[in-house]
């Protein structure tokens, strides 16, 4: 066993997904943090909140800047967020003339939570192609080997017949609806975070509404009318979302992981797992690990729901819960997407 399992040498390979913990890496969220602060500017800038030259100041300095991620350890550990430190070092990159135009009328949420939007975004384009790809899998099989005829099973015990397109009916479909919710969440989840201080936006004066619909606007965030600092069911949306995508894919593998036993044989999952004991057998790794993985999703998101009870205007345990729990739903997810499609591709059936 190892702390994670997600970017684990060996485990990752069977729990990990590359592609969607690309977006959890702390180069990305510097690179995302980075483009808040050039964007801010911008927007300050086109709002007469800066001056337009500051704005080309910040910009041209953060595009020089390397940051090494190690490097702000001791600053994290001492503050409990990056940004007081993140911002002494782009003032200073910027100079004296236009520093103090860095990281006007925001705070240290706002540069994290925005950050974590624009890679929640990134992260849900890559399950929701995913999603699409899983839809014609399962078209393409219920097309070539849906006529095949199974024995339902209700309460674990043998019912009336069905066909095999019957079952792979009830792994699509629910797809299709969480097609549908990702669509609908956009607009309520994936915001621009600014607020200031306290979330009031009393810092950016009468330029607060036109500054932060620019920002959001050059993101390609949707709008936020208030500050969400301390209004976390968005986040809860989402990582509900991809419990219940987990969750779907979980059947699937429960099922797959029934009809391969043995003395039932309606499946074959072609190039499974082997034994080091029993070398004739051929175990349903990948539909076990979508079990699992809908279980590990299901529990953590209690856990994220435990990140809705923020105190007053800014929590700091319960946002820091966030950090811990809402990456590792993600990347499961992704890891069950993944994991799926290659099953679905090794799915031999003998009936």
């Amino acid at each position: 066993m190892s702390i994670a399992a997600f970017d684990h040498p060996f485990l990752a390979g069977l729990l990990g997904d590359a592609e969607v913990g690309a977006v959890f890496t702390a180069t990305a969220d510097l690179a995302a943090m980075m483009r808040f602060e050039a964007e801010l500017a911008a927007a300050e800038a086109e709002a007469g909140l800066i001056p337009g030259e500051a704005a080309e100041a910040i910009a041209a300095a953060l595009a020089d800047l390397r940051l090494d991620p190690a490097d702000f350890r001791e600053a994290v550990a001492r503050d409990g967020v990056i940004v007081p430190e993140l911002v002494r070092r782009l003032r200073a990159a910027v100079g004296p003339v236009h520093g103090a135009s860095v990281h006007k009328g925001a705070t240290s949420q706002d540069v994290i939570d925005t950050s974590l939007m624009l890679r929640l975004k990134s992260a849900a384009a890559i399950l929701e192609h995913r999603l699409e790809a899983l839809i014609a899998a399962l078209d393409t099989l219920a097309s070539t080997e849906g006529a095949r005829g199974l024995s339902g099973h209700t309460r674990m015990q043998r019912a009336r017949p069905i066909t095999l397109a019957h079952k792979i009916a009830g792994w699509r479909t629910p797809l299709e609806r969480h097609q549908a919710r990702a669509a609908e969440m956009r607009l309520r989840v994936f915001r621009v975070q600014l607020g200031g201080a306290v979330g009031d936006r009393a810092e950016l004066g009468s330029a607060a509404a036109a500054v932060a619909d620019g920002l959001a606007d050059r993101l390609g965030l949707a709008p936020a009318p208030r500050a969400f600092h301390v209004e976390r069911d968005g986040i809860a949306e989402f990582g509900h979302w991809c419990a219940l995508v987990a969750g779907t894919l979980g059947k699937l593998g429960a099922d797959v992981t029934l009809m391969a036993q043995n003395e039932v044989g309606e499946v074959r999952v072609a190039g499974g797992g082997g034994s080091s004991a029993m070398p004739e057998k051929c175990n349903p790794v990948g539909a076990e690990m979508l079990v699992t993985l809908a279980r590990f999703t299901a529990t953590l998101q209690s856990g994220l729901d435990q990140a809705l009870v923020h105190e007053n205007e800014r929590s700091g345990a319960a946002w820091t819960l966030e950090w811990m729990i809402l990456p590792q739903m993600v990347v499961a997810t992704g890891a069950a997407t993944r994991t799926a499609l290659d099953l679905i591709a090794a799915l031999e059936f003998h009936v």
